[in-house]
């Protein structure tokens, strides 16, 4: 049948040009991202999955970071208490070497004075901060949760057994304030004394403590007497309990009370190597997991280029071809004319 009114062959070419062009923008959309799936409408299932999978794998690599966080955390609370196995072991040598009855008092007070040193950094070490959390608590296990995965559940704590040292480190003096002494009857009374701007400002007196100093005093030598009032800087007094080795018997029993502290120290530090090993296998099996769950998103949302440029040439010659014939049909119908004349 020949009509004017409804060129089929028209319609049918322009239907195809615009399926073949929809193709080619698709495929030049992919080409041009890289990816298969730009909006929901490329494949809706596809995308959610994609998507979840995305979520979990960045959870992942920030779980790997807090992992190796705790790790450099367990690290710093090992290596503060490798130190302090090295303090305590000198502090056993010193204890074995006062134990020797060939040593004199004097002897054993030079060693008692690098056993007060010890204590006092035993007592700082104790106070091991990792960006700002305390490592140490001296009555009660502490424990450091780390986030070691993507879900909320995924969760591993790690254990720092308490860290007693009290019975070695002992506890710091009080604290005496700047002011006045009074000298009372003793080895000070019939000393020399030089006289300080501190005694006149502070309220001194000479003469048994009858006579106020004044800044004409000051520079001048006054013989002490008893009820003599002086200045006296302020002081902190040294660590007092834990051990002593001023004596031979005290140095035994320093010997066992530190061996009982290293046993605890041991402890501790074996809580600790058990969650860094820990955290480190949660380390390697995330990093794992990251790579096969990246390599299952990428095949779901990923272009395949080598598909995509076949499908590009197939749809640049569709659309082509379709302009073509539409064309073609757009002509055809100048054939009516002729039976018209």
């Amino acid at each position: 049948m020949t009509v004017i009114g409804t060129n089929i062959a028209s319609m049918r070419s322009a239907n195809a040009n615009t399926t073949a062009n929809a193709q080619l923008s698709s495929a030049m959309e992919r080409l041009s991202t890289g990816k298969r799936i730009n909006s929901a409408k490329d494949d809706a299932a596809g995308l959610a999955i994609s998507t979840s999978m995305g979520a979990q794998v960045r959870g992942m690599n920030q779980a790997i970071r807090n992992s190796n966080d705790g790790i450099a955390l367990a690290q710093t609370a090992d290596g503060a208490l490798g130190e302090v196995t090295n303090i305590l072991q000198r502090m056993r040598e010193l204890a074995v070497q006062s134990a020797s009855g060939t040593y004199q008092a004097d002897d054993r007070s030079n060693m008692k004075t690098e056993v007060a040193e010890l204590q006092k950094q035993l007592t700082n070490i104790a106070g091991t901060k990792f960006n700002g959390v305390s490592l140490f608590d001296s009555a009660n296990d502490k424990t450091v949760t780390i986030q070691a995965g993507a879900g909320s559940t995924d969760q591993v704590d790690l254990k720092i057994s308490k860290l007693d040292m009290a019975s070695v480190s002992g506890v710091a003096g009080a604290t005496v304030a700047a002011g006045l002494a009074t000298v009372a009857a003793g080895p000070l009374v019939g000393t020399s004394r030089v006289i300080t701007a501190e005694d006149v400002a502070y309220g001194g007196k000479t003469g048994g403590g009858a006579t106020a100093l004044t800044s004409t005093d000051i520079g001048t030598s006054k013989t002490l007497a008893a009820g003599d009032k002086y200045y006296t800087p302020a002081t902190t007094g040294d660590n007092t309990g834990g051990i002593d080795i001023s004596s031979a018997a005290g140095a035994k029993t320093a010997i066992d009370t530190i061996d009982a502290v290293q046993k605890s120290v041991n402890t501790t530090r074996a809580s600790i190597g058990a969650g860094q090993s820990r955290l480190t296998s949660v380390v390697n099996n995330l990093t794992t997991n990251v790579t096969n769950l990246t390599s299952a998103k990428s095949q779901i949302e990923d272009a395949d280029f080598s598909a995509e440029t076949t499908a590009l040439a197939k749809a640049q010659i569709l659309s082509q071809a379709s302009t073509a014939m539409l064309s073609q049909a757009n002509q055809s119908q100048q054939g009516v004319l002729k039976l018209l004349q």
